[in-house]
């Protein structure tokens, strides 16, 4: 089944405001497990996870794939912050990590909640005024993992405030919170509930604590992004873009048996980069990433 194509399935105006003309989508590479949490920096280069295979890859704006770390603490979801550090949802030991790109040390940011272990921490986001950081805690169980059932009830999104080590919940309402990302502004913040299969966007109030709940789609997410238009992507079964205001425009069926999650990059960042179960993909864009 699997292609190095990506088939798209809606109206060609919608797609043609999004995709770059005559773009051929291309598979990268296909030689890993589960690729997982792309994130970019300033100039553009990705790095991503192979959790099962406890690596981050990169692959830089001139198209070289490299690896970047191993043993890299089970990274999943993981994005840059204002400082050009790389944010890691390392489960193996249920932490959140900074690492530093230029010499890969790495800095415990968060080892527990209240003297319990975290679920599992799968993604983040940084808010890019504040500093704040945003994280997603589900729980999945792993085979690396010697227990079997959460140290805590629920499974919740968290908040960090700079130059702290203890988070603060901030939304515990959800079934499965996995997927999240932030408007460039400061003034959005997605979240979605991939059992619930519901998209929420919140606004921020003091302390770093979500206001204005609100429904944003009746779909859930494993990872997403935005553009500059505003416009939502979310993965799952391919990949699925919306208008701010909550309209479907596209839907890109990609040919694996996972789409986890998705970013922008290349030089110009318009690169729509997609880690997709054992593959990864790109698909150049007319829009540029909101990042």
């Amino acid at each position: 089944m699997a292609t190095d194509t990506i088939a798209m399935d809606t109206p060609d105006n919608q797609t043609a405001q999004l995709v770059a003309d005559s773009a051929t989508p291309q598979l990268i590479a296909r030689q890993f497990k589960f690729t997982e949490g792309p994130a970019v920096d300033r100039q553009g280069n990705v790095f991503f996870t192979d959790q099962p295979n406890n690596t981050i890859w990169q692959y830089d704006t001139s198209g070289k794939l490299s690896l970047f770390m191993a043993d890299a603490g089970r990274a999943n979801g993981m994005y840059f912050d204002a400082k050009g550090h790389l944010l890691a949802c390392a489960d193996e030991h249920n932490q959140l990590w900074s690492i530093d790109p230029n010499n890969k040390k790495v800095k415990v940011l968060v080892k527990d909640f209240g003297g319990k272990r975290l679920n599992g921490p799968n993604d983040v986001w940084a808010h890019p005024k504040t500093g704040g950081i945003y994280f997603t805690d589900p729980y999945y169980q792993r085979d690396y993992w010697a227990r079997n059932s959460p140290d805590m009830v629920g499974q919740k999104v968290f908040y960090l405030a700079p130059g702290q080590t203890q988070p603060v919940v901030v939304d515990d309402q959800l079934r499965k919170p996995n997927g999240i990302i932030g408007t460039p502004d400061g003034r959005y913040l997605y979240v979605a509930d991939i059992d619930g299969d519901k998209t929420y966007r919140y606004q921020f109030g003091p302390n770093g604590h979500l206001t204005d709940k609100q429904l944003f789609v009746e779909q859930g997410s494993d990872g997403m992004t935005l553009d500059e238009k505003g416009n939502v992507y979310l993965t799952g079964n391919g990949v699925t873009v919306y208008s701010a205001a909550g309209q479907k425009l596209a839907h890109f069926d990609v040919p694996e048996k996972w789409t986890g999650n998705i970013c922008f990059a290349g030089k110009d960042h318009k690169m729509l980069f997609i880690t997709a179960s054992e593959g990864i993909y790109k698909l150049p864009m007319r829009v540029k990433g909101a990042y």
